[in-house]
């Protein structure tokens, strides 16, 4: 459900990482960015509403206002946002190279459903 919130609010690059057994932090990292600072805002805001919706709601959430990288902390699943250069300077995917890269699901692949076929 995250991801695919990320992915239709046009998050740029989501990455998962599975970080069991590397941190103890959690289970799995999203790592997302956005075009600019409203843009990380709004994928945060929008990643809270939908799963708010689920009954999912973060243990904290780090960096909302200021909208450079903002870190969503749901216990199992930690959720990282960033504009573009933050990203490339923390390289958070470098510090995990050891985490499995988990396989974005098909919807990533394509933004539209398919129409159903007659």
């Amino acid at each position: 459900m995250a991801a695919r919130t990320l992915v239709n609010q046009k998050g740029l690059e989501p990455v998962i990482l599975d970080v069991r057994g590397l941190s103890s932090l959690g289970d799995y990292f999203i790592i997302c960015s956005g075009t600019s600072k409203r843009h990380v805002q709004a994928l945060a805001q929008h990643l809270q509403e939908a799963l708010g919706q689920a009954g999912v709601k973060p243990l904290g959430v780090e960096g909302l206002e200021d909208g450079q990288w903002v870190l969503l902390d749901y216990v199992d699943l930690v959720i990282h946002l960033f504009i573009t250069p933050l990203r490339e300077f923390y390289d958070l995917e470098g510090l995990w190279v050891e985490a499995n890269r988990l396989p974005l699901p098909e919807f990533t692949n394509n933004r539209h459903q398919e129409q159903p076929r007659p």
